[in-house]
């Protein structure tokens, strides 16, 4: 529990120096920034998507520095199979016996950066599913605990891209955030290309600890939120649903299957985390607005017609929110 409003504020001091630390290596992208330090004080995994070179792996390599927490890569291939992630039982000699020793794989970390995730078969895809669910790994007949805090952030390269294989939904539903990579700015390429032509090289300060994340988690979820705010995040869930009764047209015309309710869990709790890096302890209908499209837009599935007319899930996250301001 928090002690007074005096330690709320260290937090807050502290998750906003991660911020900055993180900042000195990337250039640009200061949302999706947030978005991940959020996701990770909320306990959730992040799917990143963007093409090729935009600085994914990098970001999530700054941020397991400035947090101070163990690091692990695993590039997804076509050939990778489930037993190279979470690991294997191997037979070894003792006291002139045989017997099986498990051999822990790289997805034994506090944080995994899951590279090029749509490049792997589903096989090896759903080999993260319990991990990232359950926090645990069963291989034979033995469950393994994961450390805490343990964070899956996978990148994707977009669907259009050949060689690839779209996440199947379940897996999907278990992101709690899916950010959008974009391409930098003239300015930002530029400043990209100085700072790695001339090799001048960022070091990521470690700020925080994995103890101080399992802290600031209790603060959030200690969070109150006002009913009149709880309720607008419902309605938003309940909206994206088309057979339901009074839901705005564009999601009868545009949305085959609406969010689940992991997506109102999602919404609540990382709306509390956007708040403390606000410096408010109260969340606002604002809070609600900024979380809804990494929360929503993986977890809607939008009809053919929504395809033939350019209508992403970002557009009607937007409508939705227009209709209940």
């Amino acid at each position: 529990m928090i002690q007074n409003e005096q330690e709320m504020k260290q937090m807050i001091e502290q998750i906003l120096r991660c911020e900055e630390e993180i900042g000195k290596s990337i250039i640009g992208q200061k949302a999706i920034i947030r978005q991940m330090i959020i996701a990770i004080l909320t306990d959730g995994n992040v799917l990143l998507e963007g093409v090729p070179g935009v600085g994914k792996t990098q970001m999530v390599k700054a941020i397991a520095k400035s947090m101070n927490l163990a690091f692990s890569r695993i590039q997804f291939t076509p050939d990778l199979m489930p037993a190279d992630v979470t690991g294997t039982n191997l037979i070894v000699k003792e006291d002139g016996q045989n017997k099986f020793q498990f051999e822990a794989g790289p997805i034994f970390s506090n944080i995994v950066l899951a590279d090029e995730i749509n490049r792997a078969t589903p096989k090896t895809q759903s080999a993260l599913l319990e991990a990232m669910q359950e926090k645990t790994v069963t291989v034979g007949k033995q469950t393994y605990l994961m450390p805490k805090p343990f964070i899956v952030l996978a990148t994707q390269n977009p669907i259009e891209n050949e060689g690839t294989y779209p996440l199947p939904e379940a897996q999907l539903d278990r992101f709690l955030f899916k950010l959008n990579v974009r391409f930098p700015s003239k300015e930002e390429l530029k400043e990209i290309v100085n700072l790695t032509v001339n090799q001048q090289e960022t070091v990521t300060a470690p700020v925080m600890t994995a103890a101080d994340i399992l802290k600031i988690r209790q603060a959030i979820y200690d969070m109150p939120i006002a009913d009149a705010v709880m309720d607008y995040a419902m309605n938003l869930v309940y909206n994206t649903h088309p057979e339901m009764k009074d839901v705005p047209d564009i999601t009868k015309k545009y949305v085959l299957n609406g969010a689940s309710p992991r997506a109102a869990q999602a919404i609540i709790k990382t709306a509390k985390a956007r708040a403390l890096m606000e410096n408010r302890f109260n969340v606002s209908f604002e809070d609600i607005q900024y979380v809804a499209f990494p929360v929503l837009r993986h977890r809607m599935i939008c009809n053919f017609e929504a395809l033939s007319d350019n209508v992403t899930p970002d557009k009607i996250i937007a409508q939705l929110i227009q209709v209940q301001v």
